[in-house]
């Protein structure tokens, strides 16, 4: 195997956190969500947890992306 074809497995591999963290996000809103159904009184004070819990998914998935362009274009 070269070098070439083991950047491109490696950065597929390191690009499966940005589908993980699209799932993340997905989970976070949609526990606000149904939180905030169920007691809508107490979805204002929940309201900074949820933007703290989407920047956290958020950042891992960016965080993914960097590693997957790192191991394609640095040498």
């Amino acid at each position: 195997m070269d070098l070439a074809s083991a950047q491109v497995i490696g950065a597929g591999l390191a690009a499966i956190g940005v589908g993980a963290a699209a799932a993340g996000v997905g989970s976070v809103f949609g526990n606000f969500l149904q939180g905030a159904l169920r007691n809508p009184a107490a979805a204002d004070g929940q309201q900074g947890r949820l933007f703290i819990g989407f920047a956290a998914a958020e950042l891992l998935g960016l965080m993914a992306f960097a590693v997957a362009m790192i191991i394609l274009y640095a040498r």
